[in-house]
């Protein structure tokens, strides 16, 4: 397996710290809002490398934090005139049902930034204690990004090109600042924030001191993967470097993964454009099995554009991958219970070719586009080759080749029609009413029959198997 490694921009081949085990860390939201499809990205993109990862018979230990302090939370707490805490609560369970309704699998532990203040403190007192931070006289604590010899070492930036870059920057409250590109790890408290007492003052820490803390509590002082969208790399990834390499005195992160952005009809999401969009948005037009079957449809490294045609597009592919599985389980429960043939063996390996292709793209950096594909030719050599006349024990096999592939991806293929059990009694009845009137060659009540259900959103297909609904 080989991973595009944003450090050393070069594909590496993947050796775990531990055999058998993957510890994997991932920036997740700040919880001030509904959570938008270009957060979904690295949820669905990482949820996925976790996946397969696990499909290859990896433990793997997957971190993913809230941050839940934040300017951004305070203004709307204070404008509902509550507490932050009450927002983060509201927020972080919303992006739960979020990720539930992407079919993103919790993580092992999603650590919020308030519960592990003490640990932020520590790590901070280690950094002046060792000469790499400093207090200045309000009690503000700054990193002396000067200390660190391998700063810019993630993002391949030069120093001395940020020190000039930054010294036209005046930054109000920041001028006791050693040098501008020196960063914030404790800040003082401002009237109707929140705060916690330290050694310095009482304040709160600044954002990129939680991953470092969060990172080395629950993965350990060394990682095999970190990974976020490509918008954190610099300065958020890189400050995390310098701390946690300071801190601890060993190296912090063995692979780093960064996804690309996502556009929106070709143009950088923003609210001031008019083309914001939450995936509760998204959900509300959209089954959210479609938005991920998008974010996967280009490699994780490569920019995406959502637009109503591709979503179109994602949707009918998407729905020809269920109706593969439905078909298969209904081929399975009329086949005849009989011993496989020797043709059936021959075509159920020539059907393990194309999980062999899965799995060859997906070692080459997590390539879903082209497992996609991969999933496609399968899903097209199981519509050619599996029908009623099929043994039970063939189209079990055919069908686990097909499941579990998708599952690697999130992808959710073996759904029934949505419907109540007097919908579906009500809609099998009339199917029956419409054979009886096909026998009896009225086909004028046939195709009366066939309006009717269209009418409702149920779309029959007549196929040499018999007649099978879906819900449109």
């Amino acid at each position: 397996m080989r991973i595009y490694n944003t450090e050393t921009k070069t594909l590496e081949e993947f050796k775990p710290i531990t055999p058998g085990k993957v510890s994997m860390y991932v920036c997740g939201p700040t919880v001030y809002n509904l959570i938008h499809i270009g957060n979904a990205r690295p949820m669905i993109v990482f949820d996925t490398v976790r996946r397969y990862f696990e499909y290859k018979g990896y433990e793997v230990n997957y971190v993913s934090n809230f941050t839940d302090v934040d300017d951004k939370i305070i203004k709307k707490a204070n404008e509902e005139g509550v507490d932050a805490s009450v927002i983060s609560e509201r927020y972080i369970k919303e992006c739960k049902k979020d990720m539930a309704d992407l079919n993103v699998r919790p993580a092992t532990t999603h650590p919020q930034a308030t519960k592990e203040i003490q640990g932020m403190i520590d790590m901070i007192s280690t950094l002046i204690n060792k000469g790499y931070a400093y207090v200045v006289d309000d009690g503000t604590v700054y990193f002396a990004v000067d200390k660190d010899p391998n700063y810019g070492e993630l993002s391949h930036k030069n120093l001395d090109d940020l020190q000039s870059g930054f010294r036209s920057i005046a930054v109000s409250g920041e001028d006791q600042k050693r040098s501008p590109l020196d960063f914030v790890l404790w800040k003082p408290k401002k009237e109707g924030e929140p705060y916690w007492d330290s050694p310095w003052c009482q304040g709160r820490p600044g954002w990129h001191i939680e991953c470092s803390v969060m990172s080395r509590k629950y993965l350990g002082e060394t990682i095999d993967i970190h990974a976020g969208g490509e918008d954190l790399i610099f300065p958020h990834h890189e400050n995390e470097i310098a701390q946690s390499e300071c801190a601890n005195g060993k190296p912090f992160v063995h692979y780093w993964m960064h996804n690309a952005f996502l556009n929106i009809d070709n143009h950088k999401m923003s609210k001031s454009l008019g083309n914001f969009k939450t995936v509760r948005d998204v959900d509300a037009v959209y089954d959210p099995q479609v938005l991920r079957f998008l974010m996967l449809s280009a490699h994780y490294r490569s920019p995406l554009n959502y637009s109503v045609d591709l979503m179109d597009a994602a949707k009918t592919s998407y729905e020809r991958l269920v109706n593969c599985c439905r078909n298969l389980d209904y081929n399975l429960e009329n086949a005849a219970d009989k011993e496989i043939s020797e043709e059936e063996k021959k075509l159920l390996e020539q059907a393990h070719q194309y999980r062999l292709q899965f799995e060859k793209v997906m070692d080459d950096d997590f390539n879903t586009a082209d497992a996609i594909s991969a999933l496609f030719d399968l899903m097209r050599f199981i519509n050619t080759n599996s029908g009623t006349e099929n043994s039970k024990t063939y189209l079990a096999s055919l069908r686990k080749e097909f499941t579990e592939l998708s599952d690697v991806l999130g992808l959710i293929v073996d759904r029934k029609p949505e419907a109540s059990d007097d919908e579906t009694a009500y809609i099998e009845e009339k199917i029956k009413e419409r054979q009886e009137a096909r026998k009896a060659r009225d086909f004028k009540k046939a195709d009366a029959i066939r309006d009717e259900l269209k009418a409702k959103g149920i779309l029959l297909e007549d196929t040499k198997e018999g007649v099978k609904w879906t819900k449109a």
